[in-house]
């Protein structure tokens, strides 16, 4: 119920109050994109009130059309908004760095000691965990999305598409695109965004940045500050590339890792599960970094860790500069750290550039149905898609060896424990993901 203190606005917000929360996000942002989605709903509109719910969303549905990880992207749009340059800088860089630390750690130790059972255990019990967590985000979205029947239709649509046809992501986006600038001219009032300011009154009450918030004037559209963002951007490609060629040329490791990871960045539109077929294609069939068994295990790495699960490419240029030994027999951690810090610069630099060089377009369209409608049908079409995903984990994680495979029943009863958690009794993310890894763990201690 809203407290007698939600109408009145939230306090300005310091850069290091901000700074606090954007670090403590990259540490608690388990559950892919969907899981880290609602914890900022969670944190950013609901609890903390620094932005309202329209607004929220009118900023998802642009990270929801750019390839990237979104969530990431979301942060740092948001970060940007409330507090500049730097202000996107810290959100989305704090979003990413715990997890590149975190993984370069877990990748020695995957290395140099082999087997972890540890680990093992707590992956049994978080990936149903992670299972769970992805209904509960798709519910989340849907209920603030699917305002009609009409978007209703559209959700379907798409689930079917990628489900049954499997119908590439990109073109999944574009038929929802269209539908909504069509449907925006023919039928206004089925494609108006969801969760209107009224509603998100009665909801969370009045936010910092709220439907009525003027835009700042940093984040006002200029053509000179479009053209310094993309200068900036570039150069900051171009500088390391080329310093990797001249160390090392363009065959070398490091630099086919820069170039791979680059192209990879612009292919991940519907997140990471879109873009790793192509990631293992490249890294396992066609460079040799690792094994198809290695990427598997790094997948499981990638899902204990906060941050985007696109940062098992993090793992994937550890364990390639580890093998290839690029500094010498005596420096193997050196050369993996500096593989994985390399694959993750390549991989979300062009993430940042689209935020700061695209926000300010973004800004001046968010009371103009005729950018709005595409969007409101996009964010409806990805429900389908991660209904879609959450299918996906549930059906390997609970028929790991196939569907001729045994049923994994505390598989099942870990997933149903956590789903009851997060929808029913309403319990936070991290500590869903922690009580069942401690089940999980303690299962396969037991033997089971």
């Amino acid at each position: 119920m809203p407290s007698s203190n939600d109408h009145v606005r939230p306090e300005p917000v310091s850069f290091a109050e901000a700074f606090r929360f954007w670090l403590k996000l990259g540490f608690i942002s388990f559950g892919g994109p969907a899981g880290q989605i609602a914890v900022m709903h969670q944190e950013l509109v609901e609890r903390r009130r620094w932005i309202s719910e329209r607004r929220f969303l009118h900023a998802l549905n642009f990270c929801m059309v750019l390839p990237g990880p979104e969530a990431q992207q979301l942060a740092t749009y948001i970060g940007w908004l409330m507090h500049r340059t730097r202000g996107g800088i810290v959100a989305g860089g704090l979003f990413v760095l715990p997890s590149l630390f975190i993984l370069i750690a877990l990748s020695w130790v995957y290395v140099a000691f082999g087997d972890v059972p540890l680990v093992a255990g707590l992956f049994y019990g978080i990936k149903p965990a992670v299972t769970a967590i992805v209904v509960q985000a798709a519910h989340r979205i849907g209920s603030r999305a699917l305002k009609n029947n009409v978007l209703w239709g559209v959700a379907a649509a798409a689930f079917a598409a990628i489900f049954a046809f499997n119908i590439p992501f990109p073109a999944i986006v574009a038929a929802a695109a269209m539908i909504g600038y069509v449907g925006g001219r023919v039928a206004p009032e089925k494609f108006r965004t969801g969760g209107g300011h009224g509603a998100a009154n009665k909801s969370y009450g009045a936010a910092l940045i709220d439907d009525d918030t003027p835009t700042p004037a940093h984040a006002l559209f200029n053509w000179s500050r479009l053209v310094r963002v993309a200068a900036v951007g570039s150069l900051l490609w171009l500088v390391p590339m080329a310093a990797l060629i001249a160390c090392w040329g363009w065959e070398a490791t490091l630099t086919q890792m820069g170039w791979f990871f680059t192209k990879a960045a612009l292919l991940t539109f519907g997140g990471a599960y879109a873009v790793l077929p192509y990631v293992v294609q490249g890294a396992v069939d066609d460079y040799g970094w690792l094994s198809g068994l290695q990427m598997i295990d790094g997948l499981a790495l990638g899902e204990t860790t906060p941050g985007p699960l696109i940062m098992v490419v993090a793992f994937v240029g550890f364990i390639g500069g580890y093998a290839r030994a690029l500094f010498g027999l005596e420096h193997l951690f050196l050369a993996g750290a500096v593989a994985a810090t390399v694959v993750t610069w390549f991989t979300f630099l062009p993430s940042f550039v689209f935020i700061l060089a695209g926000g300010p377009l973004v800004e001046s369209t968010h009371n103009e149905l005729k950018f709005t409608a595409p969007l409101t049908a996009i964010t409806a079409a990805v429900v389908g898609v991660i209904l879609n995903l959450a299918l996906f984990f549930g059906y390997h994680v609970l028929w790991p060896a196939g569907s001729s495979g045994r049923f994994e029943w505390p598989s099942a009863l870990i997933a149903l424990a956590a789903a009851i958690a997060l929808l029913r009794f309403k319990r936070g993310v991290v500590e869903v993901i922690a009580a069942c890894a401690v089940i999980g763990l303690l299962l396969k201690l037991a033997g089971l």
